[in-house]
């Protein structure tokens, strides 16, 4: 019988991170540059500053990663829930070996990324107080000094220079010169409105820049420039733009102007104008001046008429005559009252000498002395009174006295280990022995014999 064998190829084995390294160079070259559209979730970001979120829409989902780098030009702030649109790339993330979208650029759906940043700044500054009509200052009428933040070159600052020497040649103009788009513009906007701050003698400050895209005018959305007109000291015009742009700085100022033109003729008054009002004023003021110069002399030709002016000493002598008079009624009004509290003295002095302690001392000692005297002859009277009524009642007592009794020779019985009193001779038995109480003395006896008759008249034998 043939003897058949099986030879089977050799296996390949691959570790997981070889199977990982493989998905991700697949999907890296697979999936390198595309858009995708769905909604925010998940949004977390720890403190290494990368944005984890999720993108999902009715029936997936995808993980997703916004790095640190590219975060900074994301304009808007992404929140849960938005809808938005993304680039980038899929990637793998090898530790945990899943796939995830990473971020170079993103912006909401239905509305540009600048539109949504700029509404989302205007909301929080409003929240934050920085609109708040209550702080807008009123600029000065005719300032003396003028600052401006704006570009150095350009139509912007000729035309404002032109205006203002047209409309006040005696006008000082300070200019901090700096970039009003691109990087860093923002930061040298804000730096010069903190400068002019600090440079002496300025009454008012106007940042300034010609019409533009939203993107030309972005340096004036930000919030560095929000928070320094914000804080700065000096009344601020915003002239950003055309007409109908409108910016953050613009809501931030004390006034906004609608050109950089307008902001130059609103700052200040034309010098003619400003020269005609004066001259109209000095006309009022001498109309004013000669009406009250003419009201002034009719007083006075009204005031010469008067009998008081004619003889001013007339006033004066009524005014003495009644001194007199009042002086008189003084005296005798002095001299009655010096009476009456004389009276008073006296009355006083009497009553304080009812209620002087010494006299008090003396009215009770002679009380005391009159109760003592009637107390010893009460207790004189009281002690007679007692001493004769013991008297009757020891006589009493004597009368009534056993002792008496037995003095006038009768005697007291007793038998018995009780001292029962004998009163019959009934009461006791011959050999009963008796204690017999005499005035004098007591004797113990033995009954012999018991004589009973009537009337308590026994005789006993002992």
């Amino acid at each position: 019988m043939e003897q058949v064998s099986f030879v089977f190829p050799e296996r390949t084995i691959l570790t997981v991170s070889e199977v990982t390294e493989r998905i991700k160079i697949v999907l890296e070259d697979t999936f390198f540059d595309l858009w995708v559209e769905g909604e925010l979730s998940n949004l977390r970001t720890p403190s290494s500053g990368h944005t984890y979120l999720t993108l999902k829409d009715e029936s997936s989902q995808v993980r997703a990663v916004l790095f640190k780098m590219q975060r900074r030009y994301i304009r808007f702030e992404p929140k849960d829930g938005m809808l938005v649109i993304a680039r980038g790339r899929i990637s793998l993330y090898e530790p945990r070996g899943e796939y995830q979208l990473v971020i170079d650029y993103m912006e909401p759906k239905g509305i540009g990324a600048l539109q949504m940043a700029f509404e989302q700044l205007k909301a929080h500054l409003a929240q934050a107080g920085l609109f708040d009509p209550a702080r807008k200052r009123v600029l000065p009428a005719l300032p003396r000094r003028i600052g401006i933040v704006t570009s150095p070159t350009g139509a912007v600052i000729r035309d404002m220079l032109q205006i203002l020497r047209r409309r006040f040649t005696n006008t000082h103009v300070c200019i901090y010169p700096v970039r009003v788009q691109g990087d860093g513009a923002a930061e040298e906007i804000a730096l010069g409105i903190e400068a002019l701050n600090r440079y002496p003698g300025i009454d008012v400050l106007i940042v300034a820049r010609g019409g533009g895209s939203l993107e030309d005018l972005w340096a004036f959305n930000e919030e560095r420039v929000a928070r320094a007109i914000y804080q700065s000291s000096i009344p601020v015009i915003s002239a950003v733009g055309h007409e109908v742009d409108y910016t953050i700085a613009d809501f931030v100022a004390d006034v906004r102007a609608p050109t950089p033109s307008a902001a130059a003729e609103l700052v200040i008054r034309a010098k003619a104008e400003v020269q005609g009002e004066l001259q109209a004023l000095a006309e009022r003021l001498q109309r004013a001046m000669r009406y009250r110069l003419q009201v002034l002399r009719s007083r006075l030709d009204a005031c010469q008429q008067r009998r008081v002016l004619k003889d001013p000493w007339a006033p004066l002598r009524t005014l003495e005559q009644r001194l007199d008079e009042l002086s008189a009624r003084l005296a005798r009004g002095v001299q009655a009252r010096r009476r009456l509290v004389h009276e008073a003295v006296e009355r006083y002095e009497s009553a304080l000498m009812h209620l002087s302690p010494a006299m008090m001392i003396i009215l009770w000692r002679e009380r005391l002395l009159a109760f003592d005297r009637r107390l010893s002859a009460a207790q004189r009277v009281r002690m007679r009174r007692e001493r004769e009524e013991l008297e009757r009642l020891t006589a009493t007592l004597q009368a009534l006295s056993p002792l008496a009794v037995l003095a006038r020779g009768y005697s007291i019985c007793r038998a018995g280990a009780d001292g029962q009193v004998i009163r019959e001779a009934s009461a006791v038995a011959p050999g009963t022995r008796v204690d017999i109480a005499l005035w004098q003395g007591q004797l113990q006896c033995t009954v012999e014999a018991v004589t009973t008759t009537g009337g308590g008249h026994g005789r006993t034998d002992v």
